[in-house]
């Protein structure tokens, strides 16, 4: 199916009835509105209103532009979206990037959410539009590291009365864009997961720090776990469950191999496990060795690996990161084969925060349902 430029039907074929660009089509407007493809998958119409914009996906697709109804107010796009699809989007407009208005269901201050009919839902993360403020963790520690250099708010939120350390690599987007804190509450409240205690590290330096380093491990061994501790929010220190996406996958499951002391339980989604010391970026990264630094590190030392028996680690990547699947895979089955327990699960998205926020909840469950 696809939009005609004299054709208003196909607006009502979307549940858009009256004539497009008038208040009662804008008061009615509801969007992304979507009806099944020949190809199996969905079309989808995203809607703005004043002034030609684009459509920005988050790591799914190029920008797509809005066409303008005949020389009304109203702009439209009709995006194909293959099956099993959950997406961040905004809508760019001039300078500015700005959440759907005529989407409930948001991702921060000018981010939105659209989901094809066809995916599970996600427990335990409420609907947030782009005018809420998200609740934050009472208390705020004030981090200044010399190891890693300049000062951070950590905050720290104790669920169910408190339990083991889950340290939330990217704790801002966390807080910021999806409602972890209320998620977690939701989780545990449930009987999802036990009661654990948040700690949301934001970072500073994304590729300095969550590279194959060892500064950030130091520093959160010596630094900031103390500060916890010395905090009086109710904590569990000794099980440390570490979670990460992308990058923060990638730092996530180094600290397993480098600081087995410290780090026994990661959940990573979408690791970049394409990081080799010299990379130059993403591009060309996607084309490097298999699995990159972390595969070649598995692949040398299995022997010596064999001690992660002791380790619990659960992966999870979008089904849609076709260029991510050859460097997980790799890295999924060798930690398996040096002893680590592995749990292995596909969301149905891109390289996307909102695709992962289920495996996340999911897979601290996972990694805390063991000794």
């Amino acid at each position: 199916m696809r939009l005609g430029a004299d054709r208003e039907h196909d607006f009502a074929a979307f549940g858009l009835p009256g004539e497009p660009g008038t208040d009662a089509f804008w008061a009615a407007a509801r969007t992304p509105a979507s009806v099944p493809a020949d190809d199996g998958g969905r079309l989808a119409l995203f809607l703005w209103r004043g002034s030609p914009a684009l459509i920005s996906f988050e790591s799914w697709s190029e920008p797509v532009p809005l066409r303008r109804w005949r020389d009304t107010d109203c702009w439209y796009a009709a995006v194909p979206m293959p099956a099993r699809l959950r997406v961040t989007y905004q809508l760019l407009v001039g300078e500015g990037a700005y959440a759907d208005p005529y989407n409930p269901v948001g991702a921060g201050a000018d981010r939105s959410i659209a989901a094809t009919p066809d995916i599970p839902a996600q427990p335990h993360w409420p609907v947030f539009g782009a005018d809420d403020v998200l609740p934050l963790p009472r208390t705020r520690l004030r981090w200044t590291s010399e190891r890693l250099g300049g000062r951070r708010t950590v905050r720290v939120h104790p669920v169910g009365g408190g339990g083991p350390l889950v340290l939330l690599l990217d704790g801002d987007d966390w807080l910021y864009l999806h409602p972890a804190m209320t998620a977690f509450d939701s989780a545990v409240a449930s009987g999802a997961m036990p009661p654990v205690t948040l700690v949301f590290l934001p970072a500073k330096d994304r590729e300095a720090e969550f590279g194959c380093r060892p500064e950030l491990w130091e520093a959160v061994r010596d630094e900031l776990l103390p500060l916890v501790a010395e905090s009086g929010v109710p904590a569990d220190p000794d099980r440390l469950v570490v979670a990460g996406q992308s990058l923060g996958g990638l730092s996530a499951l180094y600290a397993a191999l480098e600081f087995p002391d410290l780090v026994s339980r990661v959940a990573c989604q979408s690791g970049s496990f394409w990081w080799t010391p010299d990379a130059t970026g993403l591009a060309d990264s996607l084309d490097g060795p298999a699995g990159g630094a972390v595969a070649a590190r598995l692949r040398a030392y299995g022997a010596e690996l064999s001690e992660l028996s002791g380790l619990r680690a659960a992966f999870d990547v979008g089904e849609h990161e076709t260029r991510m699947l050859p460097h997980c895979e790799p890295v999924e089955a060798l930690a398996e084969r040096a002893g680590a327990a592995v749990r292995v699960s596909r969301s149905p998205s891109g390289h996307d925060r909102v695709g992962w926020r289920h495996a996340l909840l999911r897979d601290v469950a996972w990694t805390l349902d063991a000794p």
